[in-house]
């Protein structure tokens, strides 16, 4: 049986942040939704009720807006990883744009699988890993920035290369790249990996509940936030 070498799963740009994505490069990460007219905010709520393994946010020290993002699932519809986003709801331009510094924190929840069948069923892909939440961290941090002296016709490939970068650097968790933080997970200290950027901040990690855990921000410290499993979806907008 043939396996292919590549734990990416799909990206989160900022111009969707309601939809299930593909990302080009996993074929086993198709959008969960088909073409029937359902509202945004009714196919979000869907897409993280169908998950079989629990949701992370802020925890409760946490007091501003919080909101559902967006889902992503394998070719069979089985829901793979999600977004939830607390604070300003960043866009890619962001403080270029309305003169306003943005301050966020997206959480983003990776179920933990040891085996993913490729889209054509030939094959399986490597298993889902702390690199899998730093990539999708790293990635949907460069989403939702914009350098401020750039031309909006090259962005396409800053960002492809940047996005290339992000990948790299989630695959080298040990490299100097990166530090360590201790951050409670449903009141539990955990060890992250940690890196920050003239974007903003990156760290992932994983959780005793068959989860990994990755973030991103801006304009909030990742030194004072905690996270902890979502009892009820309601809360998020």
């Amino acid at each position: 049986m043939e396996t292919t070498s590549s734990s990416r799963v799909g990206v989160q740009p900022a111009e969707a942040p309601a939809a299930a994505q593909q990302d080009p490069q996993d074929p086993s990460v198709q959008p969960q939704d088909g073409a029937s007219p359902v509202p945004v905010a009714r196919r979000t709520v869907e897409g993280f009720l169908a998950a079989d393994f629990p949701w992370y946010g802020l925890d409760g020290a946490f007091a501003g807006r919080r909101w559902l993002m967006q889902v992503g699932a394998a070719a069979d519809g089985t829901v793979e990883h999600g977004s939830t986003g607390h604070g300003d709801e960043p866009s890619a331009r962001g403080e270029i744009a309305t003169g306003e510094k943005e301050r966020f924190a997206v959480v983003v929840t990776v179920a933990s699988n040891p085996l993913r069948r490729s889209a054509d069923g030939t094959g399986v892909l490597e298993a889902t890993s702390v690199s899998s939440a730093a990539w999708l961290a790293g990635s949907g941090l460069l989403a939702y920035s914009w350098p401020a002296q750039m031309d909006h016709a090259l962005r396409s490939d800053w960002l492809d290369q940047q996005t290339e970068a992000a990948w790299e650097l989630a695959d080298d968790l040990g490299g100097e790249d990166w530090s360590t933080l201790s951050l409670p997970v449903d009141g539990e200290p955990t060890t992250f990996h940690y890196r920050e950027s003239e974007f903003g901040w990156v760290l992932a990690g994983s959780t005793g509940s068959g989860v990994h855990l990755g973030a991103f921000g801006r304009g909030m410290s990742a030194y004072g936030i905690g996270f902890a499993a979502i009892e009820d979806l309601g809360t998020y907008e």
